[in-house]
């Protein structure tokens, strides 16, 4: 981004107060969502986020994220090192009221920054409230600067400790355990955030490294966006070999949008604003879909390739297959939606609208044979998505009250209120027999499965809904399906896939997850998709039973008891336990273990996604390979 003269001029008179830290450790929540394990990790974010901001400045290339062998976290970067002299409001360092004051950042009115990351811009003021230790070590004006702080609290007045001709800050923190949760780091959870970052500031690099697992990964792409969304098709087969890419400015607000199709069926668009995910995306969403629907069509028409009695390409069928980002920088930026996680700027709109209406207009002219494939796939979307609709307008026809009509075979619950209900996806007939028997009635459904459904990562949504195991899930449900779909009709409050704790099960279980990722991904997204945990093992030793649910499990178990007189039994399938042990281990709400299936990452969702029931072969081998723990337990 390119800088001005106030930027480089970034001192004390830049940093405005506004408040103490006192509000922060009485409701933490507040500042930064949550006091669980994404709570801890948004600190981190926080922290980084600083050092972004200097980078997207100008004067930062650099940054360096290391979990300690102690728990802490050490970020350092490069750019020009937190202000150290005294604030003329004040009377006290900058780095002091930055780090003891809410809101006293050079990204709040001042001039230290044209444009600035971070989610709330509460940065590492909060950060130092949350930490029951914290050290500043700032790099500036010749000389290393010193900082301690225990709980928000300074332990004493800022201090040189050395001299250097290098720029930059780094700190490090200690979660507070009083307040959190968790104070453990989770690797790849920071991993993918700092990939992320990486992808979305171009030449930026950032380094993460573990010191508890040496594990550690050196993040940098000079393509910037272009090398995101490469990333993201890498195991898809793009119908164009560069992704297509569009940058416009105005004023202070900056547009990227990289984007590419590939012989997929699923359309992958992710957004961001200042380095932030806007999940629900917002006006710069809204700009890139409209004029890519209005570019797309007027192409077709003016080559003929839509005949003037032939209907407009719909949005949705113009975006099968393709993969974007769109990342917008923008000084004030507005959001909204539950989460803040919308953008709101209405100026942002036409902004998108337009360099994408323009250059996306010049770029097919360009390149005939390029833009005749992409508009060729669109056309066979239309007529799939008609043969969708026919076959959704079936699934809704068809009334679950209709047993007949469903090849599942669903048992429904008495209960009518949905909020009180669930139901059980079981595998195969006998698991089923089983959990019909031994189920409550009043609120649990069965709906046994036969065989392996459909893999929909590879098929086209007509040629699923006419699969009779999707129709039957569908229409058990009945919230419908793909564009169809009502979250307000849904028949069960919790939908629980049940299968067998072997490879099979597995691979039923993960085809099921990408269904409801596919076609129904709100239902994941408000926490409706559980998986079973049936036990592994049933140990008898002087007529006690006990249901263990893994090896190590097991193991620890008989090394507690003694393993002489001890009778192991091994449950191959759900089928073997008989209604009483299934309703006892696996379906009763009183002793049960259930995992919610939550999407706390989309990206490394798709990708995993792909990577397992997609049609590239190696990548999945290397997954599972590194993964195989998980892929037997999958809760992605």
């Amino acid at each position: 981004m390119e800088n001005n003269t106030n930027q480089n001029c970034y001192d004390s008179s830049q940093i405005q107060v506004l408040e103490g830290l006192e509000p922060v450790r009485k409701r933490p929540g507040m500042y930064i969502g949550s006091t669980d394990a994404r709570g801890l990790h948004h600190l981190v974010y926080e922290v980084v986020d600083n050092s972004v901001g200097e980078a997207m400045a100008g004067f930062c290339d650099h940054i360096m994220l290391v979990i300690k062998a102690d728990g802490s976290i050490e970020v350092s970067d490069n750019g020009r090192g937190i202000p150290v002299d005294n604030h003329p409001k004040v009377g006290k360092s900058s780095l002091e009221v930055a780090l003891t004051m809410l809101h006293a950042g050079g990204k709040f009115g001042g001039n230290g920054y044209k444009v600035s990351g971070g989610l709330h811009g509460v940065g590492v003021s909060v950060v130092n409230a949350l930490s029951k230790k914290l050290i500043a070590t700032v790099r500036r004006d010749g000389h290393i600067h010193r900082m301690v702080f225990h709980r928000g609290e300074p332990e004493c007045d800022i201090a040189i400790i050395g001299d250097t001709d290098e720029t930059g800050t780094t700190i490090q923190f200690w979660p507070d355990n009083e307040i959190f949760e968790t104070v453990e780091f989770n690797y790849d959870t920071l991993r993918v955030r700092m990939r992320e970052l990486a992808f979305l500031n171009k030449g930026l690099r950032i380094i993460i490294e573990d010191e508890r697992t040496k594990q550690k990964h050196d993040y940098h792409f000079e393509g910037g966006i272009v090398s995101f969304v490469k990333y993201l098709n890498k195991n898809k087969q793009p119908l164009h070999e560069e992704p297509i890419y569009f940058y416009a400015e105005k004023g202070t607000t900056t547009v990227e949008i990289a984007m590419q199709y590939s012989d997929s069926y699923s359309e992958n668009i992710f957004t961001f604003a200042n380095n932030i995910p806007t999940h629900e995306g917002g006006t710069h969403l809204m700009g890139f879909k409209s004029g890519l629907t209005r570019v797309i069509n007027d192409y077709a028409r003016r080559f003929n390739m839509l005949k003037e009695k032939d209907e407009n390409l719909s949005g949705e069928d113009i975006r099968e297959g393709l993969t974007a980002i769109i990342s917008v920088k923008i000084a004030e930026p507005q959001f909204e939606g539950q989460t803040k996680t919308k953008l709101g700027n209405s100026e942002v709109r036409p902004l998108v609208d337009g360099v994408r209406g323009t250059e996306l207009k010049a770029f097919l002219e360009e390149n005939p044979a390029v833009a005749r494939e992409i508009v060729g796939k669109c056309l066979v979307a239309q007529r799939a998505r008609e043969a969708a609709r026919k076959a959704r307008e079936l699934t809704r026809r068809q009334s679950v009250l209709e047993r007949t009509t469903l090849p599942g075979k669903l048992a429904d619950c008495s209960e009518r209120d949905a909020s009180l209900c669930e139901i059980f996806i079981v595998e195969g007939d006998s698991a089923g027999g089983s959990a019909k028997q031994g189920r409550d009635r009043r609120f649990q459904a069965v709906l046994p499965l036969r065989g392996k459904i459909l893999n929909v990562e590879k098929t086209r949504q007509d040629k699923a809904l006419a699969n009779a195991e999707i129709r039957a899930m569908a229409t058990a449900v009945g919230a419908g399906i793909g564009e169809d779909f009502d979250v307000s009709k849904l028949r069960y409050n919790r939908i629980i896939c049940m299968t067998d704790a072997d490879v099979d099960g597995s691979h039923i279980r993960i085809l099921l997850l990408t269904f409801f990722y596919r076609y129904m991904r709100e239902l994941i997204e408000g926490g409706h998709v559980y998986i079973a945990q049936p036990p592994l093992y049933k140990v008898t030793k002087n007529k006690v039973e006990k249901y263990l649910y893994s090896d190590e499990a097991l193991e620890a178990y008989l090394n507690e008891i003694g393993r002489e007189g001890a009778t192991v039994q091994r449950f191959k399938g759900l089928g073997e336990m008989n209604p009483e042990q299934l309703w006892e281990t696996t379906m009763n709400p009183e002793n049960r273990t259930l995992l919610q299936v939550s999407l706390q990452n989309a990206i490394e969702a798709e990708e995993i996604f792909t990577i397992l029931m997609g049609d590239a072969v190696e990548p999945r081998r290397e997954f599972i390979e590194q993964n195989a723990k998980l892929v037997a337990n999958l809760d992605i």
